[in-house]
């Protein structure tokens, strides 16, 4: 895709993975775009000014008071199509996430009008520290949009999550949020992935969802010029690039970041969000007792994301699709759902072989029209299929 013409404020802050900065500097130039590069006190701990100039051909800015003569910030923060943080420390993202702004990238950065992508770059640990996340959290539910990190080993003798996305990863996800098509403009909400409902703090009920479906539709949606927010339960996949994610585990989780993410043009619930969960859940491991019967769980009803959402008088998305896994009376099923439920679409699919977790599907998509039957195509195709049909929708 070319970015000719795109203006991108690029931010670079205070990681050992800096240097890749460069690199993506050369591939947004390569495509078309104009690059100014921020520089954080302690990105410049890794990366020059002078190889920043050099490669964007642009004014490095690094000194908020040098710029306030001109009021440098408003006039930097109003400039771009899209702000790229990229490496993003865990130190800017705790800035951006509780409104500080002490320095000139985060002064930039509260003040932007603009969309901002953010490419975490730390320690494992770090990264997966509460505090962190809850940032991180918080970020995406403002519709800040994250590419990685990544795993794999980092500069130190560690590995794990953490890794600033490779700079081609980091490139499409840029194209995907500065894609013009049919669904420019348009908030998309899409659900993926199982709940986790705990037994108790080493245990848990979920299902056999690999996420897949749900996130291809995400990425799908986003190609089309879509702003997609993913929430997304727990997966073993690499977030869709350019898109938004909110992590969650329990079915309640998940409903309040639907929640938070409204509104929303429209809303996919592709998630395999569990019926039940465990009516309490103790705050230690059960233990097994030799010649004891095993225990009883009782179980609770879980939230109707999908009918909580279709119902609400105030804030419905326009379009709200939601899916049905079925292993028997498919369409029949898919039918009763859609009008029990007050959704708009169901796609229907047949779970009884190796649909959770594989790599294809086939689909009935029901709505008030009709029955439309696909045959069995690859995930991404389904997903690509039902992008284009919710364009088509909003025409």
């Amino acid at each position: 895709m070319s970015l000719a013409g795109k203006k991108i404020l690029l931010v670079v802050s205070g990681s050992v993975a800096a240097y890749k900065a460069l690199e993506l500097t050369r591939l947004l130039r390569k495509a078309g775009a104009e690059v100014t590069p921020v520089l954080t006190a302690g990105g410049a701990r890794f990366v020059t000014k002078e190889a920043l100039a050099g490669i964007s051909g642009s004014r490095v800015h690094d000194d908020l008071w040098a710029a306030e003569a001109e009021i440098g910030h408003i006039r930097l923060a109003r400039w771009p199509d899209l702000v790229v943080v990229a490496p993003a420390s865990a130190n800017l993202l705790a800035k951006l996430a509780n409104g500080l702004a002490d320095d000139l990238a985060s002064t930039i950065l509260l003040a932007t009008r603009a969309p901002v992508l953010a490419a975490p770059a730390m320690n494992p640990a770090m990264w997966a520290h509460p505090a962190t996340q809850a940032n991180v959290e918080a970020l995406t539910a403002r519709g800040v949009s994250l590419v990685g990190p990544e795993d794999g080993p980092m500069a130190e003798p560690e590995s794990g999550t953490g890794r600033l996305a490779e700079p081609p990863h980091i490139l499409a996800a840029i194209e995907r949020m500065l894609a013009t098509g049919p669904l420019a403009g348009r908030h998309v909400i899409v659900t993926s992935g199982p709940t986790h409902e705990p037994i108790d703090p080493v245990r848990y009920i979920a299902n056999r969802s690999s996420g897949r479906q749900g996130h291809a539709i995400a990425a799908a949606l986003a190609a089309l010029g879509a702003r997609v927010t993913l929430v997304s339960g727990p997966v073993a996949i690499a977030d869709p690039p350019g898109v938004a994610v909110a992590r969650v585990e329990s079915a309640r989780d998940m409903l309040a970041a639907v929640e938070a993410a409204l509104p929303a043009d429209a809303a996919v619930f592709c998630a395999a969000v569990a019926d039940f969960r465990p009516d309490a859940a103790p705050a230690q491991k059960i233990k097994k007792t030799p010649g004891a019967p095993p225990p009883e769980i009782r179980l609770a009803h879980n939230p109707d994301i999908l009918a909580s959402i279709a119902g609400r008088t105030q804030g419905r998305p326009r379009l709200v699709v939601g899916f049905a896994a079925e292993t028997e009376k498919v369409v029949e099923h898919a039918r009763e759902k859609r009008t029990r439920k007050g959704c708009d679409w169901i796609v229907a699919n047949d779970v009884s072989g190796d649909v959770m977790g594989g790599a294809e599907n086939a689909v009935h998509l029901v709505t008030a029209g009709g029955v439309e039957d696909w045959p069995r195509l690859p995930k991404d195709e389904v997903a690509r299929r039902l992008a284009q049909r919710i364009a088509e929708s909003f025409a």
